[in-house]
């Protein structure tokens, strides 16, 4: 099989980078080729300029368009029906879990006897997924995929790589991509249900039901968190919030299960969106609707939100760089300010971030829409991405020229994450490499074992007893 060669300019044949003598652009699509393990390559110098590549060039028989044609119909048709069950909103998320199950399975459409094995190769979600639901680039399954206006799909980082090389037309139709989509690329969530549920096992766990605890108090809040006409004015800042609807206490650290859930026995969900912070309080995985931190300085952090508040803020997905609180003059009236005016200093909300750190407690994140920098930001409202673990934390000088504290998250949740197609959770990784750490002062590692790891399975006791005995 003849391969181009990927974004990197990496050959997909051979695996090697080719020098530029042995590289062809085609003169429809520029894709580059590695001459040597082309079977039929250009005889001539003057055959280069005028040269297509084998993809370009080559004629499909009917019958291989006819059948890539109906499976492309087929993946069409099948993400179309996640999406129009995404949006009812008449549904609870357990009745969407069970349709997306249903329609995945293929359980929608009864068995005919007279189709056989073909009915039931044509229903295999996962052949149809593997087989057209491809990166152009790498030829594997989409990874974090991201889709073009023009409706084509590519794995996040491939897309990256064409765009950083000065590319700004669609590597598979050649339409132009608008310059915000060149520049904030989001996953597309809705294909990365559809990967992941053909993945996992059809076989749903049989067990008993969760013990559910009853609500104790705010019997009187609203069902829905609302907001006054003053606090609209204010921008929300003192609006109020709703009842809440899980039974965990504030200061609980780590996933929020299903026997805290009495509303619907489920547990706060990896992936589970809401419309606004407000929402996301209502359900316990991060109480403030306003800072971006929960925790006390002497106890720990149990959450934070991300919604672009510095401008040093990192994100890459599995971990990011996320910088602390403060530093801003809000006296008076202020109640935002963009502009730093003094150094950050480990204390208060800074100094629960790194208790957390020296302790390894799990740390829940919440992503917020507000993130434009990031692609593993919603396209709308706040998603709890789970539990991640803070390996380090520091001081630099930031990009306003004062100090701020910085802080080295790590996801480490059983559950897979909402950007990814893996039906597993995370695994043990090599740590990145942070090049600002090299003129960082007051580094903090945890030298211990976490409280939190990878693989745990038995509740959070340990943590909550270390917690309540400090």
């Amino acid at each position: 099989m003849e391969l181009p060669c990927d974004g990197a300019g990496i050959c997909m044949a051979c695996k090697n980078k080719p020098p530029n003598e042995e590289t062809l652009n085609c003169k429809t699509c520029a894709t580059p080729w590695h001459a040597t393990c082309l079977v039929y390559p250009p005889q001539e110098l003057a055959d280069t300029l005028q040269w297509e590549c084998p993809d370009c060039s080559m004629i499909n028989p009917p019958s291989t368009s006819a059948v890539a044609a109906g499976r492309s119909e087929e993946a069409g048709e099948l993400i179309a029906s996640i999406r129009k069950i995404e949006d009812d909103k008449s549904l609870t998320e357990q009745e969407k879990a069970k349709k997306r199950q249903k329609l995945l399975s293929g359980a929608t459409a009864g068995p005919s006897p007279s189709d056989g094995d073909e009915k039931k190769e044509k229903n295999d979600v996962l052949d149809i997924l593997d087989k057209e639901l491809t990166c152009s680039f790498c030829m594997q399954m989409l990874d974090r995929p991201v889709t073009t206006p023009c409706g084509h799909n590519f794995c996040l980082k491939c897309f990256q790589r064409w765009i950083g090389q000065g590319k700004r037309t669609c590597a598979y139709c050649r339409v132009q991509i608008p310059p915000k989509m060149a520049s904030q690329p989001r996953i597309n969530s809705t294909l990365v249900i559809a990967i992941r549920m053909a993945r996992m096992s059809r076989s749903s766990n049989a067990g008993g039901a969760p013990k559910v605890y009853h609500f104790v108090q705010n019997q009187n809040r609203p069902d829905k968190a609302y907001t006054t006409e003053r606090a609209k004015r204010a921008g929300k800042a003192n609006a109020c919030s709703g009842k809440i609807f899980v039974t965990v206490p504030p200061d609980h650290f780590g996933p929020i299960p299903a026997e805290n859930d009495p509303e619907r026995n489920m547990g706060v969900l990896v992936g589970e969106i809401w419309e606004d912070r407000l929402a996301c309080r209502q359900w316990g995985a991060h109480l403030p609707h306003v800072a971006g931190i929960a925790g006390q300085s002497t106890h720990g952090s149990q959450s934070v939100a991300l919604s672009g508040g510095y401008l040093d803020d990192e994100d890459h997905g599995e971990w990011f760089l996320y910088t602390g609180s403060g530093g801003r003059d809000l006296s008076g009236n202020k109640r935002t300010n963009k502009d730093q005016s003094f150094d950050q200093k480990f204390d208060k909300m800074n100094e629960a971030l790194r208790v957390s750190c020296l302790k390894g407690y799990p740390v829940r994140v919440v992503r917020s829409h507000k993130e434009k920098r990031s692609s593993y930001a919603p396209e709308t409202g706040v998603r709890y991405d789970g539990v991640y673990r803070i390996e380090k934390c520091w001081r630099k000088n930031g990009i306003q020229g004062f100090k701020v504290c910085r802080y080295l998250f790590v996801r480490c949740d059983n559950e897979p994450a909402p950007w990814t197609s893996d039906v597993q959770g995370d695994r043990p990784r090599a740590h990145p490499v942070i090049k600002e750490l090299k003129n960082a002062i007051d580094i903090t590692e945890r030298k211990g074992s976490p409280s939190w790891d990878y693989d745990v399975r038995k509740k959070l006791l340990d943590v909550e007893k270390a917690s309540a005995s400090q």
